[in-house]
């Protein structure tokens, strides 16, 4: 008999011009005091804030702003904490990529408790465990990619030669409502709409091919990987437009937060971890960079080891990104390396040595590094491999 556990997923909004549904959950909540996190961008020039904006104060309602400009860190979210500990915040609705969505499920955590952020956070704090007591918060994604609005962790990171990347995490953190429209996407840059897609399609890929997936992960992921085939690459060059493809864009997204969240991941996450603490690269572009080499280096292991479980669900994967139903396993799994490492190529997807990550920084990466749920146990050797090739 299989077995699996399965958290819950917020109650969730998803279609075009949606967005309007978030004066209903406002009425619904009696907010008073509402503090709005969004980013710097393009969601502050766009008509749907004003229209917030606009609604709110004729309501009576307490407006906070807090803009969110880079991944947020420990000393950000005490800051925050700390200058709305005493205005009574009922409600927080987090509109942006996945730093601001992470940056508002901190302070909806953390707004309940007297503790800095470091007490909870896992590996590097106190050891504390958080009650899961937090503010009623909302989330709407404006980009297509870390699936914070489905999970239940917000990653804080401190970038430097000791820094870490880490979850702040608790089953009662996930949003209690998500939104999901695609008009909100339309304007997200060209080069954050490539990284943030490729955060997800190695989220799907990773949790498909998680040693700690299951039935249910496993049919999400791959309708998640249906429609991101449909629309990634047309978004990244002429479709940026289509509302219709950033539909599907936002659909492969949201359900690779659900599926991490629920099989885990794999080797690339674990170094976009331990590469995300120590250097500041955006975290779509390490998972986007080592996505290919990393699928090429499990091959190889799960051919010597004869593992065809694995073969064949990295063959499905290439069967629903190139369109070929090929019979020959083997050269499937090859057919999904070629045609991400094309997709890398062709979008322009930086190194990590274009950001100074040198050879003499691979056995620091690699000894912080996770690998607990990647389909092979990977060596030393191995992960250097990885990394190497994306020099």
């Amino acid at each position: 008999m299989m077995k699996f556990e399965f958290a819950k997923v917020p109650q969730t909004i998803f279609g075009s011009g949606e967005f309007s549904k978030i004066y209903e959950l406002i009425e619904v909540y009696g907010a008073n005091n509402i503090l709005l996190v969004s980013g710097a961008r393009s969601f502050r020039k766009s008509r749907q804030y004003i229209e917030l904006i606009n609604i709110i104060k004729k309501r009576g309602i307490n407006l906070y702003e807090t803009k969110v400009v880079r991944e947020p860190s420990p000393d950000l979210i005490d800051d925050e904490v700390d200058k709305y500990r005493d205005n009574n915040i009922d409600l927080i609705i987090a509109v942006g990529g996945g730093s601001v969505i992470d940056t508002g499920k901190a302070i909806s955590a953390m707004l309940t408790q007297k503790d800095s952020v470091m007490a909870f956070l896992e590996g590097v704090g106190e050891g504390k465990t958080h009650n899961g007591k937090k503010i009623t918060f909302i989330a709407v994604p404006t980009t297509s990619g870390t699936g914070s609005e489905a999970t239940k962790n917000a990653v804080l990171s401190k970038v430097s030669k000791d820094g870490f990347k880490k979850s702040l995490r608790h089953n009662n953190f996930i949003p209690d409502n998500v939104i999901i429209d695609a008009e909100l996407l339309i304007t997200c840059p060209t080069s954050i709409t490539i990284a943030s897609g490729l955060d997800a399609l190695t989220q799907l890929i990773g949790s498909y091919l998680s040693t700690h997936s299951s039935a249910m992960t496993d049919s999400l992921a791959l309708s998640g990987l249906e429609y991101f085939s449909k629309s990634f690459m047309s978004v990244c060059t002429e479709g940026y437009n289509s509302i219709e493809k950033r539909g599907q864009m936002a659909y492969g997204a949201y359900i690779s937060g659900i599926t991490l969240a629920n099989a885990g991941l794999g080797i690339v996450h674990g170094f976009a971890s331990s590469v995300g603490g120590y250097f500041d690269i955006p975290h779509g572009v390490i998972c986007g960079t080592l996505l290919p080499e990393a699928i090429k280096v499990n091959v190889e292991l799960l051919r010597q080891k004869n593992d065809m479980i694995y073969l064949e669900k990295y063959a499905k994967v290439s069967s629903i990104l190139t369109g070929c139903n090929g019979k020959d396993t083997i050269m499937s799994c090859y057919k999904l390396i070629e045609i991400l490492e094309k997709w890398v190529e062709e979008l322009k997807v930086p190194k990590l040595g274009e950001f100074n990550v040198r050879e003499e920084d691979i056995d620091r990466i690699i000894k912080i590094t996770s690998n607990k749920y990647n389909p092979v146990q990977l060596s030393s050797e191995d992960m250097r491999r990885i990394l190497v090739g994306r020099m």
